[in-house]
């Protein structure tokens, strides 16, 4: 999975797209439909530079295994919990849940939503292809167990 997953990376997809879409069969999704799903929430959501996309496909794959069928608090706390391990493992590794913070953004720096070019540089300067394999790594983790 986490080559397929970059692969997606390298091909321009986003990083939620990306860490979602090598599981949209064994999640009972087209490719089209998990690409379409994690489409917003690359960039830190819509570009905004807020949660990493990565974990947010990551989230997305533990909504799968996890996710309540109902309203009830109990149900709804096991996903939680399982939101909030995958996120202290992540931040175990890359110090934040933040795109802005991953990158080293200024908090004023303000970006136009169109997004920057794929070139070796801009995958020397980011760690994006580390989340986007971590996350990948962690999602297959999840739907093995």
């Amino acid at each position: 999975y986490e080559e397929k997953a970059l692969a997606y990376f390298h091909q321009g997809f986003n990083c939620a797209q990306s860490v979602l879409a090598p599981f949209a069969e064994p999640l009972g999704l087209s490719e089209e439909q998990a690409l379409r799903l994690a489409a917003g929430f690359g960039a830190g959501i819509g570009r905004m530079r807020l949660t990493c996309g990565a974990f947010s496909g990551l989230t997305l794959v533990a909504g799968h295994c996890q996710g309540n069928l109902s309203g009830h608090p109990e149900e709804k706390e096991r996903i939680f919990a399982l939101v909030r391990q995958q996120a202290e493992l992540f931040t175990r590794e890359f110090d934040t849940l933040s795109c802005r913070e991953l990158l080293h953004l200024d908090e004023h720096t303000t970006e136009g939503a169109r997004p920057s070019e794929r070139t070796q540089a801009y995958y020397d300067a980011r760690p994006c292809e580390r989340c986007v394999a971590f996350c990948a790594r962690a999602a297959a983790a999840l739907l093995q167990a």
